[in-house]
């Protein structure tokens, strides 16, 4: 069976057999069909995506290394290079298909190459379908910055499977969850609570379809993140930059949604501190995130380091380092410009529980 939620000029459709894609491709006429993915989707979800779609016969396949360190240019002027090489025209197709790097750095490559061609996403992964895939945000890393360089370019269409999720371990599954966390802080408590009932390994069709539909609901009216959409970034000015530390520093990096669960313990501090969030939803969701994801632990030598990440954050304005913060677990304002003080003593509040 499919469903069907309408974005803003395209749909996102939840097809277990890609039936959907089928019928997509079908009704139109493309000259060249491309379709991006990274060495790991390339090995566990592409024969799932063949299988599904035995006539689609003519297609060329891009392969990328795998990982967040490999959003950049040079691996976008690879994808670039390769549509050139293929004969790409502005007639062709890019199909993503993978997690969040390859909808994000596939969107921008795709909406660039000649000014713009079309393309879909197929995200694999748990994080990917329900925030990544979502939205028409694409982008690239540059100088450990996340997602510095991009546009706003909307896919033809979104596609969400739920049999790619198999091929996840529980960590990446994991990580995902933090982002459905982040959907039920700044939007809904009911599905909050709902996600506190059941462990990541639990999810169902129905719970990703909701965090889908609270993402929907706040970029549809907020296309271009000039007011609302910014409540999506609760927990991301703090996460972002201990991510990409991370990434920088460690021989184990942290995943996308363990970085964003230190970034909303955070940045739940700020928002009790700054923002009236009463002390007792501080402590349930502190309680809750810790359950959920191992403390990182760090000290006060690399908060410089963090400050210097955040300065460059693209939600800065003049200077001022820009949060999203609750007011109560469910709702989110947005806009609100902290100082290195506070903010260092929410990295203390963290760092209290290594």
């Amino acid at each position: 069976m499919i469903s069907e939620i309408k974005s803003n000029n395209y749909s996102v459709f939840f097809d277990k057999k890609l039936e959907a894609l089928d019928d997509f491709l079908n009704s139109n006429s493309y000259s060249k069909v491309f379709v991006l993915t990274d060495r790991n989707t390339g090995e566990y979800c592409l024969p799932v995506f063949k299988r599904y779609l035995p006539k689609l016969t003519e297609y060329d396949l891009i392969e990328i290394d795998p990982g967040e360190e490999n959003k950049n240019i040079d691996f976008c002027i690879g994808i670039w290079k390769m549509l050139l090489d293929f004969g790409a025209d502005r007639k062709s197709l890019m199909v993503n298909l993978g997690g969040g790097v390859i909808t994000d750095i596939g969107g921008f490559a795709a909406s660039t190459f000649k000014r713009g061609i079309d393309f879909v996403q197929i995200p694999t992964t748990l994080l990917s379908q329900v925030d990544a895939s979502v939205g028409g945000k694409t982008g690239i890393d540059m100088d450990g910055v996340k997602n510095i360089i991009g546009t706003f370019a909307q896919p033809k269409a979104v596609f969400i499977n739920s049999s790619f999720l198999s091929t996840l371990d529980d960590r990446q599954i994991t990580s995902g969850f933090a982002e459905m966390i982040k959907h039920g802080l700044i939007y809904d408590y009911d599905y909050f609570k709902q996600l506190k009932a059941i462990s990541p390994k639990e999810i169902n069709d129905q719970l990703v379809r909701r965090s889908v539909e609270i993402k929907n609901d706040v970029v549809t009216k907020d296309p271009t993140e000039k007011g609302l959409r910014k409540i999506l970034n609760f927990g991301h000015t703090i996460g972002h930059a201990i991510e990409s530390y991370s990434l920088a520093n460690d021989s184990f990096p942290l995943l996308h949604g363990e970085a964003i669960g230190a970034g909303m313990i955070c940045e739940a501090y700020l928002s009790h501190r700054l923002n009236g969030l009463p002390l007792e939803a501080l402590n349930e969701i502190t309680d809750y995130v810790k359950s959920i994801f191992p403390v990182y632990s760090f000290g006060e030598g690399i908060y410089e380091d963090l400050f210097a990440y955040m300065r460059n954050d693209k939600k800065n304005t003049s200077g001022n380092i820009g949060f999203a913060l609750l007011k109560q677990i469910g709702t989110c304002e947005f806009d609100i410009y902290v100082r290195q003080e506070d903010i260092k003593e929410s990295l203390d509040y963290y760092c209290s529980f290594n």
